[in-house]
């Protein structure tokens, strides 16, 4: 089953098109990491997207991506330096396509007038393992016989001994 600790990851980077396919790596590795590999791919190709149209329209090339595993959604959030950028016009494919791919998405403005771009990506039932608890296996229960070297009806009687040995009155 997915697990269901929280998990968070920070990334600052520079947009550049060499840097794209590093980040893509970074992240599907950490998603690798918190055993959500059939999340790799919509969630690299969302962030993909929106690191490439940023490259492509932005001024200041510096991004934030920050990732939230609460055990049942994957947040992926994209934070971008320019107060220029338009999600409205310059984005607007690249948002269709992730809406079309995530669960969830949204832009939402910051006080510095710098805009953050999310989607979330959620575990599917089908992918998840039910969690059952398993039936111990059959065990074989044999008891072996302790080999003696005195019967025990000897062992119960009253002994004596002499010169230090131990003699059994039979």
């Amino acid at each position: 089953m997915k697990t269901a600790v929280p998990c968070y990851y920070h990334l600052d980077v520079e947009v550049s098109p060499e840097r794209v396919g590093q980040v893509r790596r970074i992240l599907a590795a950490h998603l690798r990491y918190w055993d959500l590999d059939t999340l790799i791919d919509p969630v690299c190709r969302s962030t993909e997207l929106l690191l490439t149209a940023i490259d492509e329209h932005a001024t200041d090339k510096n991004t934030s991506i920050e990732m939230w595993w609460n055990g049942q959604h994957l947040i992926t959030a994209i934070g971008e330096n320019d107060c220029d950028l338009r999600p409205d016009q310059d984005l607007r494919a690249c948002l269709e396509r992730i809406a079309a791919t995530s669960d969830g998405w949204g832009c939402c403005a910051t006080d510095t007038g710098s805009k953050v771009i999310w989607f979330s990506q959620r575990a599917r039932a089908g992918e998840r393992v039910p969690l059952v608890p398993t039936a111990p296996a059959p065990r074989l229960r044999e008891t072996l016989q302790v080999p003696r070297e005195l019967p025990v009806a000897a062992l119960a009687g009253p002994a004596s001994t002499t010169d230090g040995v131990l003699e059994v009155e039979r």
